[in-house]
């Protein structure tokens, strides 16, 4: 028979957004990873289809003048925007005509390590994008709050110094959230199911430009 706690009700809003997962125990593995699967694709749906398309077209925009992309987060975020770099260097390359130039800035151990001893954490990324950067390349800024002071700071060096910025955020997305030019917002509180979320945006642009630089036959003969 089962339990009072074999599947708790996710605790709602009015709106249908959850403020709390878990908000109970759950009695079981399986009925835990039920749960998760169920507030992930609740959370899937909770990104605005304009702002995905925003990201993309100012990612595609930039890949194809040839600007660079900046990617940046802490954490779990920090892999994503290391992963970023590894599917939109190489991937969005293979069988199309672009060549995009990406760097994560969360991925040199002795350059963050160096920066953040002598000038402060909350500078880690601003500093390489005052060296690195140039106006018209783009930030993207992983950060489940959005309010972490690195990606503030970087976020708000980026868009008044001419670049465009984009923010992936989970939450209530924080200052991160406002400051970029467009964010995708992942309406959640939970921070594994938000990076999943967020793992899945970057897949999802990735694979998006890709397709959009193919021909057909290509796509239908190609592994993404």
């Amino acid at each position: 028979m089962s339990s009072v706690y074999d599947l708790p009700e996710l605790v709602a809003q009015p709106d249908g957004s959850a403020v709390k997962f878990p908000a109970t125990p759950y009695a079981s593995a399986a009925s835990y990873l039920h749960a998760y699967t169920a507030e992930l694709t609740r959370a899937c749906e909770t990104i605005e289809p304009a702002a995905f398309a925003g990201a993309a077209a100012i990612l595609h925009e930039a890949y194809t003048r040839d600007a660079r992309m900046f990617a940046c987060g802490n954490g779990g975020s920090a892999s994503i925007a290391n992963h970023m770099q590894c599917d939109h260097v190489k991937n969005v390359r293979t069988a199309t005509d672009l060549s995009p130039r990406v760097l994560s800035l969360s991925t040199n151990v002795e350059l963050l390590t160096a920066i953040a001893n002598d000038l402060g954490y909350e500078n880690v990324f601003v500093y390489q994008l005052q060296s690195q950067s140039r106006p018209g390349d783009v930030l993207i800024a992983v950060s489940s709050s959005g309010c972490s002071p690195n990606i503030v700071n970087a976020l708000t060096w980026a868009r008044d110094n001419g670049l465009r910025t984009i923010a992936v955020t989970g939450f209530d997305g924080g200052p991160a959230r406002a400051i970029a030019e467009v964010s995708v917002h992942v309406d959640c509180t939970n921070y594994g199911i938000v990076e999943d979320v967020h793992q899945t945006i970057m897949h999802a642009l990735a694979q998006y430009i890709r397709q959009s630089r193919m021909a057909a036959d290509t796509i239908s003969a190609s592994v993404f």
